[in-house]
């Protein structure tokens, strides 16, 4: 579960330059943050399981 989380905190802080990028208008680093939150939204998705999975388990 700690793994999950850690690589979602990596893909958050790789994403940082080019989110500052598009708010600066920069087009394709627009797009590049939203196919990086797609891939974040699923890792995302994968923590939230694996919490439900150990909150299963205890009972």
């Amino acid at each position: 579960m700690l793994d999950i989380y850690e690589k979602l905190q990596q893909q958050i802080a790789e994403v940082e330059q080019d989110v500052r990028k598009a708010a600066g208008g920069n087009r394709a680093a627009g797009t590049r943050v939203r196919k990086a939150m797609q891939e974040i939204k699923a890792t995302a998705q994968d923590l939230r399981t694996k919490v439900l999975e150990a909150r299963e388990e205890e009972h």
